[in-house]
């Protein structure tokens, strides 16, 4: 009898998939992952699939296959491209919310600094447990707003989670290597919440570590500024390399560009070498360097599910910084640039786009 209930139950699954449900089953964690980006953006589905994958590892699964079984839902905000006024912002957030009371997930899993803001801070010191991925801005700057942090070493209440460290003074030592007479680093970001988060996070982290060279940074308030501010970089001699952070711009008719059609412009118009702040905009067209790993960040956040559905508290979890970077390189890019790049740095990236 038992061996035709679990054969019902699959060919009711294979037919009708989420007609079968879990609601009442307690030994079935569920998990929440919200976006704050669209489907398949090239930072948030790298931190996805990070996390889905530290799951399997330990034995988590969504399927009828071996392991211990868990319920996923996933939402998308698309505060990038689409919904990225204060306003829209806030409606997608108010859309969240609601699913989240709906699902009652055990864990609810943030990607990006706005599904955090508007989201997970509402939920600090609830039932739930809150782990963030990939947020720019300084946890103690949103502890500010809403308490949830006692230290990021010992987090206290129900929210823990993974920083997003650049390493970019460590990318700047590495582009040194290549021009070993870079003069002046352009870094040139945006006005969006993110934007301003990253713009911080870039002066402390400069300012921390020692880098061989001097920096200047710019901040665009819309489309028409970093076009000009990418021809005036392009035009001074004392600039040798361009970090380009400006990830969501706007022109004067109201039009929204994000990173595929900044970075097209960008290599299209530019002569300078770009430090990608991650490996997938370096498969977007730019030069590369010590980039972000979106993938690794995100396992590292699944590290942390894991202890939680094994019973630790969020708060007893310290919050860390994003521990990997990867070193990539665009050789087209290279080559557009008339730029050699060492065998021995080469040799060492963890992936080189040709």
């Amino acid at each position: 009898m038992k061996n035709k209930f679990q054969l019902l139950l699959f060919v009711l699954c294979t037919i009708f998939p989420g007609a079968v449900t879990f609601a009442n089953d307690e030994s079935v964690p569920r998990i929440f992952i919200l976006h704050s980006y669209e489907a398949n953006h090239v930072c948030g589905q790298p931190q996805h699939d990070g996390i889905i994958a530290a799951l399997k590892k330990a034995g988590f699964v969504t399927d009828f296959g071996t392991g211990k079984r868990f319920e996923l839902q996933v939402y998308h905000m698309d505060t990038k491209r689409k919904n990225n006024t204060p306003a829209l912002i806030d409606e997608q957030a108010h859309i969240a919310l609601g699913k989240i009371e709906t699902f009652k997930p055990d864990i609810l899993v943030t990607l990006d600094d706005n599904a955090f803001r508007t989201v997970g801070l509402k939920l600090a010191d609830s039932r739930l447990s809150v782990v963030f991925s990939g947020i720019n801005g300084q946890p103690e700057a949103y502890n500010r707003q809403v308490p949830f942090l006692n230290s990021r070493k010992s987090p206290g209440h129900n929210i823990t989670g993974v920083y997003e460290k650049l390493h970019i003074a460590e990318a700047v030592r590495i582009h040194s290597r290549i021009f070993p007479n870079l003069d002046e680093l352009r870094i040139l970001t945006d006005r969006s919440p993110t934007g301003q988060a990253i713009l911080e996070q870039v002066k402390s982290e400069l300012e921390d570590e020692p880098v061989p060279c001097r920096w200047q940074i710019k901040v665009v308030k819309d489309w028409e500024t970093y076009m000009d501010e990418i021809h005036a970089a392009n035009s001074d001699p004392k600039v040798d390399a361009i970090y380009p952070v400006a990830l969501l711009l706007k022109d004067r008719e109201g039009n929204t560009f994000t990173a595929p059609e900044i970075f097209k412009w960008t290599t299209q118009n530019s002569k300078k070498p770009e430090i990608a702040v991650n490996y997938a905009f370096t498969r977007m067209g730019l030069f590369g360097g010590a980039t972000v790993d979106f993938y690794a960040m995100g396992y590292q956040a699944g590290r942390m599910i894991i202890r939680i559905l094994k019973g630790e508290s969020p708060g007893s979890i310290a919050i860390e910084d994003a521990e990997k970077y990867a070193l990539t390189f665009n050789l087209k890019r290279a080559s557009q640039l008339g730029i050699k790049i060492p065998d021995e740095i080469i040799q060492a990236a963890d992936e080189v786009i040709k």
